[in-house]
């Protein structure tokens, strides 16, 4: 009888050590991934500065052209320049600005992975 207490303790412990294992497997793994990475921190600041700059530089650029063109319409029906927008055409500037915003995104990210990729080939010659 007195194994059973000492058995359960050494049972705890062991199930307690194991975890401890996989934690330090899971940090020793994640240590290697960031050795591994040929990405410099200058290298990630550019592949997400980059195309975070240029998808609110398009934001901006593409809702200034919107608000000039429904200026435009306002003012050819005899409206005021900055008469309320109706639903539909709220929805067509979000539908636009949403395609707009998703292609200067892939692109700018495409660039960005381009130029840094460029990078690492002159580091290496």
């Amino acid at each position: 009888m007195s194994d059973e207490p000492n058995s359960a303790i050494s049972t705890e412990a062991d199930q307690m050590i194991d975890g401890l294992h996989r934690i330090d497997d899971a940090v020793n793994a994640a240590r290697e991934r960031r050795l591994n990475d040929p990405d410099s921190l200058g290298d990630k600041f550019i592949k997400s500065a980059i195309p975070a700059a240029a998808g609110f530089v398009a934001g901006k650029l593409f809702q200034s052209l919107w608000n000039k063109g429904v200026a435009q319409r306002n003012l050819c029906k005899g409206l005021a320049a900055d008469a309320p927008q109706g639903w539909l055409l709220s929805l067509a500037f979000a539908a636009a600005s949403a395609a707009f915003g998703a292609v200067v995104s892939q692109l700018s990210d495409r660039g960005s992975q381009a130029f840094v990729d460029r990078r690492h080939r002159k580091a290496r010659h």
